[in-house]
């Protein structure tokens, strides 16, 4: 039997009223309301937990507990969340290719395409920073845009690159794929990897993203980026407790752990 999501539960989450019927225009808003309400967030693997990736444990983390989490678990439960309400959502995986060579990349990132009949559409609500806030039409060159972000989708041989700008003027190559339909066995081995391994990016680095009412804040390891509007506020956190009175403010958590967390790519916290 199929796990279900106590929708009204999601809903309050996302704080979302709005029409439920299957249509390009309830996916677009409820992509929206998802990446405004529920953060991206890594901190489980610094802190040495175990990231589970069934339906009910993704439920209980971003749903019941209010947390964020990376893009195992968004997928995981937008998707759920997308089938319930009469949608058919693919789930796929793609190397990300920001900091590496496609041919150094694993296949580590979870997404998803919804088929419409206005056609079919990438949906990612777990990219962090440039995760798409709108679905983008699985159409070689078709830009999807808001506020100022602009994603699209390109063909490369018998791949697809999503390629993205945002709040810069350079595009940017975020992940490659070759579209085939992957499955729970396929993102179980991933997200070990991801969340395990210790060359993994998540065991190294602080990697977080929360949407506001004002624009949206960033984190880098000690790096923070509080955007208002098209202005930047860059900040450098002091130290653990600064990280904690962050994370209260803008992403809605509060957890008193992280003042004794470690992390490898922060040397003095390490």
């Amino acid at each position: 039997m199929t796990p279900t999501i106590h929708l009204d539960a999601y809903f309050h989450r996302i704080q979302w009223g709005g029409d439920t019927r299957p249509t390009y225009e309830t996916l677009a808003q409820l992509v929206r309301a998802h990446m405004r309400h529920i953060p991206f967030e890594n901190l489980d693997v610094l802190l040495g937990r175990g990231i589970r990736i069934d339906v009910e444990s993704v439920q209980n983390k971003l749903v019941r507990a209010r947390r964020g989490g990376y893009c195992f678990e968004h997928a995981t439960l937008f998707s759920a969340v997308l089938e319930q309400l009469g949608f058919q959502p693919v789930r796929h995986s793609s190397r990300v290719t920001l900091l590496s060579d496609r041919t150094e990349a694993p296949r580590t990132h979870m997404f998803l395409t919804v088929p419409l009949p206005e056609g079919t559409f990438v949906v990612d609500p777990g990219f962090g920073a440039l995760a798409p806030r709108v679905p983008v039409p699985l159409v070689d060159g078709m830009q999807a845009s808001i506020d100022g972000e602009v994603h699209w989708m390109g063909r490369d041989a018998n791949r697809w690159v999503l390629r993205a700008q945002v709040r810069s003027d350079t595009p940017v190559d975020a992940w490659v794929t070759t579209l085939e339909q992957d499955y729970p066995i396929d993102f179980e081995m991933a997200n070990h990897y991801t969340s395990t391994h210790p060359a993994s990016p998540f065991r190294n680095r602080i990697l977080m993203r929360s949407l506001t009412d004002e624009g949206r804040v960033t984190v880098m390891n000690r790096d923070a980026t509080i955007w208002r509007g098209n202005t930047p506020h860059r900040i450098e956190l002091e130290d653990r407790r600064a990280l904690r009175e962050l994370l209260v403010e803008y992403f809605g958590i509060d957890l008193p752990e992280v003042e004794h967390m470690r992390v490898p790519g922060i040397p003095e916290w390490a």
